[in-house]
């Protein structure tokens, strides 16, 4: 009897020592996928705004100023900071791939604190989901005016003249629109949590 007892008082220590492994298995995995992600969110958005920031082109137009007489042709450049939807495209992604820095490095000083700084992060974390949507649809809107031009306001397409530059802008927001999935991931994954310890 004496053994029976000591086996199972040496069973339920090794659970207690089971959920205890469990416990802090469940709260690392959290920690570690929000690093990712927000290690992810920071290299996307810089790529992004890298390629589109240092986009530009230079091609040889023809120009006829006069009918009666043959066209001219001249250089024209095409440079990303001739739209504005382009620029705010480059301003947003440089706030939220700095941000992402920044809030990986609270992530990791304040990890296992609770208090305000959590709930700040979430707000700012759909904050910055909020603003690469935006731009990514700005500048998509216009992307997609220099691809298929617009008939009724008599613009014509300048892709076919401006192709590599307008492949560029066409990765860029493939970028960008990734690193805003993984923000939104990281404002879902903050939701999950509270449900979870609101219960």
């Amino acid at each position: 009897m004496e053994n029976q007892s000591q086996y199972i008082g040496s069973n339920s220590g090794m659970d207690g020592v089971d959920q205890k492994e469990g416990k802090a298995a469940n709260q690392r995995k959290p920690g570690t996928c929000e690093s990712i992600l927000r290690i992810l969110a920071f290299m996307l958005t810089l790529t992004a705004a890298v390629v589109l920031g240092v986009n530009k082109q230079t091609e040889i137009v023809s120009m006829k100023i006069v009918p009666t007489l043959p066209p001219i042709d001249i250089p024209a450049t095409a440079k990303w900071h001739y739209l504005s939807a382009f620029v705010y495209f480059v301003v947003a992604n440089a706030i939220a791939c700095a941000y992402a820095a920044f809030s990986l490095v609270f992530s990791f000083a304040n990890r296992g604190t609770k208090g305000g700084l959590g709930l700040m992060i979430i707000l700012l974390d759909l904050l910055m989901v909020a603003l690469l949507f935006s731009c990514n649809g700005a500048a998509g809107a216009i992307g997609l005016m220099g691809y298929q031009g617009n008939s009724h306001v008599q613009w014509n397409k300048v892709c076919n003249v401006f192709g590599r530059f307008c492949n560029h802008a066409a990765a860029a927001i493939v970028l960008s629109m990734l690193g805003s999935l993984a923000f939104m991931y990281l404002v879902v994954l903050a939701a999950l949590g509270l449900h979870r310890r609101s219960k």
